[in-house]
């Protein structure tokens, strides 16, 4: 079975994010993994089984958009965490501006994201407890970035929170949303997405050049067993051949 990760992008502690990813597909002694640091590499991704994605910033062209289509529609999975739905453009005045840069990207995905609340403890409840994901769980509660998103296609939310108040720094900062999706599946041709905004790391340096020292790094859901939970589940939900 190969597994296709591709981890690379802005403002994140990426190295630390594709270590964990790794070992925990190291779990699994059947996966080989192909590692890549943008959408490039068609080759590996059209045979893979599963895509694991995290990203922040990062855009596939229109021809490797395609690409990921092609690989859904075939019948391929793909695990998308965190930022993978994320574009950021700074404004003249310090705010963060979250544009629609590619449309039809966001749009295979489900959601485009938007905005966060400053970083801090929040309450995730299961949306649906029949679905293989989220079985067995109760609700839980972590401390990361509550990603806000725009929905740009129908998507089964499995994990949910909610949020009223304000995003200062960014453009969309007014929010009254009383189902936030943090995990959701999204089919697509013969194959599907499983989205998980969870997972926020920050290490020293990763903010540069907005800022040359992080003083405090973050790691936030994956200090949680509830998170590697989620991601082994996540894994075998991309192999269903593996459980």
């Amino acid at each position: 079975m190969k597994v296709h990760l591709v981890a690379a992008g802005k403002y994140h502690d990426i190295d630390f994010a594709r270590l964990e990813l790794l070992k925990l597909l190291a779990e699994l002694p059947e996966v080989r993994t192909s590692v890549a640091s943008d959408y490039g590499d068609l080759a590996s991704l059209a045979a893979a089984d599963l895509l694991i994605t995290y990203t922040c910033d990062l855009l596939p062209d229109a021809a490797q958009t395609e690409a990921l289509a092609a690989f859904l529609a075939r019948g391929g999975r793909w695990l998308a965490l965190h930022g993978t739905n994320a574009t950021l453009r700074f404004g003249a005045d310090g705010v963060v501006d979250t544009p629609d840069a590619a449309p039809a990207f966001t749009a295979l995905l489900g959601t485009r994201f938007a905005g966060h609340p400053p970083l801090a403890p929040f309450k995730v409840f299961v949306t649906r407890g029949d679905h293989e994901m989220t079985a067995g769980l109760r609700d839980f509660r972590v401390e990361d970035e509550l990603y806000l998103t725009h929905r740009t296609a129908e998507i089964d939310v499995l994990l949910h929170t909610g949020f009223t108040g304000s995003c200062p720094e960014f453009r969309d900062s007014e929010w009254d949303e009383p189902e936030v999706p943090v995990l959701y599946e999204r089919r697509v041709g013969e194959g599907a997405i499983l989205y998980l905004t969870l997972g926020h790391c920050r290490g020293h340096y990763d903010l540069r050049p907005l800022a040359d020292f992080w003083p405090h790094p973050q790691r936030c859901s994956w200090n949680y067993p509830v998170f590697a939970e989620l991601l082994r589940r996540g894994i075998r939900w991309g192999l269903p051949q593996s459980g």
